[in-house]
């Protein structure tokens, strides 16, 4: 397997594995093919009602729509090829670097569920634990994204390649009994609506749903944050009720966010991801809630002792994490 484009640290603790910057020209399509289609929908749809016809209008909806259903195959040897060619040279761009706490306590024959935080506008900060960045010493990892992404044209294709598949319960038990590790944002996108511009927040209070899988499996639980991620796109979003109400109902949270000059290229800005070391779990096919309530604070806990020991040696000393 092509390791992607970075250098391995000598043993320390963490172990560190950091991108390296590359030609600016791979690096800026790899990111616009990789974050780009929201935009470029955007684009595309406006630019169709505004200088076209109207019947060709429809036309162009109507592609779209077939982009949105028309199958996937999730092995494509292009669309594999084209996934590595973004994991390779996207990370350079900010740069990401990935920290692993104990990198030996993870086994390559074992499944994991990596819980991360926080969710920002995009979790982008996961492509430090795709499989095809090389970095973790795992051969099979899924990364479990919102549906919507999975409805969306151009970017569903991309993210699939990517190894993003949808979050549901059904897929996520199959998997981890595939022996994938997966990649889950516990917060999800309800988690934009309580984000902060000055702080960083988890949405995890009610999220106990990954707990209760981890426990049905017997799969260890790894609390994993990324440091700076928050800060790769500015954005703006409404307050109140009524916009919480609306995102709830469409299981989406609609945000204005951008890059530079105005486009999906995010700001060059450090991301540090952390990987904390696995909490054991015994398997539990029918954990009671005081069970599951249980593990959830000794995740929530470990989290943030994680965001703790390593924020100042990041760059954000007086950063402040909200568990909400």
């Amino acid at each position: 397997m092509e390791q992607a484009e970075g250098v391995r640290q000598p043993p320390a603790c963490p172990t560190e594995f950091k991108a390296r910057e590359g030609s600016v020209i791979h690096t800026i399509l790899a990111i616009i093919i990789w974050l780009g289609a929201i935009h470029f929908n955007v684009i595309v749809v406006l630019g169709s009602f505004l200088f076209l016809p109207l019947p060709q209008f429809f036309m162009v909806l109507g592609l779209l729509v077939i982009f949105m259903v028309i199958p996937m195959d999730d092995k494509s040897k292009w669309g594999r090829k084209l996934a590595r060619y973004i994991c390779k040279h996207a990370c350079g761009h900010f740069p990401v670097t990935l920290h692993v706490e104990d990198f030996k306590a993870f086994d390559p024959n074992e499944a994991y569920v990596f819980a991360y935080e926080p969710h920002s506008v995009f979790p982008i900060g996961v492509i430090a634990l795709a499989d095809l960045t090389d970095f973790m010493p795992l051969p099979k990892i899924k990364v479990l994204a919102s549906t919507a992404v999975f409805h969306t044209p151009f970017l569903r294709h991309i993210w699939t390649w990517l190894g993003l598949t949808s979050a549901s319960r059904k897929n996520f038990i199959s998997l981890l009994a595939a022996g994938y590790s997966c990649i889950i944002v516990p917060g999800g996108v309800q988690e934009i609506v309580h984000m902060e511009h000055d702080s960083e927040v988890a949405f995890l209070k009610s999220r106990r749903g990954f707990v209760r899988i981890a426990m049905e499996m017997g799969r260890p639980l790894v609390p994993v944050f990324c440091f700076g991620q928050s800060y790769v796109y500015k954005w703006w979003k409404p307050s109140g009720k009524l916009y919480m109400q609306f995102s709830r109902a469409i299981k989406f949270t609609p945000i204005i966010f951008w890059g530079i000059l105005g486009s999906p290229i995010p700001y060059r800005h450090p991301m540090h991801v952390v990987v904390g070391k696995p909490i054991e779990v015994k398997k539990n096919s029918n954990p009671t809630m005081e069970e599951v309530n249980e593990l959830h604070g000794r995740f929530v806990e470990a989290l943030e002792d994680l965001f703790k020991r390593h924020k100042a040696r990041t760059g954000y000393e007086d950063l402040q994490l909200r568990i909400c």
